[in-house]
């Protein structure tokens, strides 16, 4: 087992409730390293974080783990079945300022 695949294993097992279920599969191809990781569907939420911070966080450290070694190293979480993330709304700026007009007015007393 690479450090690489060794270091990933390490954090997501240390972040769920189920490290039995940690499934890490490493390729190398021409564009570098590809870490898939496969997870219990009811630690899905620990790994992700709030607004994706935990995912880019972990990402952020395979990629200096990657500079050390001279490669590049990219995560892929597989989604599990049974998941049972809500459909994605989809994104209305409009709506967004709208809302923030709408608070903007409740604060004029």
């Amino acid at each position: 087992m690479q450090k690489d695949q060794e270091f990933l294993e390490y954090i997501i097992k240390n972040l769920v409730d189920n490290p039995n279920d940690v499934k890490v599969d490493r390729k190398v191809d021409e564009m570098g390293v590809l870490m898939t990781l496969d997870i219990n569907p009811a630690d899905m939420g620990k790994i992700i974080g709030r607004q994706g911070n935990t995912a880019k966080a972990i990402r952020t450290l395979l990629r200096v783990v990657g500079m050390k070694n001279n490669a590049r190293v990219n995560l892929k979480i597989n989604e599990p079945e049974g998941s049972t993330r809500p459909p994605r709304a989809p994104h209305d700026d409009r709506s967004a300022s709208r809302s923030v007009d709408e608070a903007m007015a409740d604060l004029k007393f």
